[in-house]
């Protein structure tokens, strides 16, 4: 729980600075999983059904795709309050 915390807060600080294996980390431990991948492109499924494409910028996550899981996320924790 603790590195899910710290994953969280560093993208939320700084989404550009965010490596993709510590994106696909954070994606795993808040229950997304991998549908597919052709190519670069993967696709994950949050376990409420959201969608998301997610591919690499070299080594690094790209800060729209962790900016959009961040808003996907951020709607699940009101729906839950």
């Amino acid at each position: 729980m603790k590195q899910y915390i710290k994953l969280i807060n560093k993208a939320k600080q700084n989404p550009k600075g965010l490596s993709f294996s510590e994106f696909h980390t954070l994606m795993t431990k808040c229950g997304w999983v991998k549908d597919r991948q052709k190519g670069s492109h993967q696709i994950r499924y949050s376990p409420k059904g959201d969608r998301l494409s997610i591919q690499t910028l070299g080594n690094m996550a790209k800060e729209y795709q962790v900016q959009q899981f961040l808003n996907f996320e951020k709607g699940n924790e009101d729906e839950n309050k």
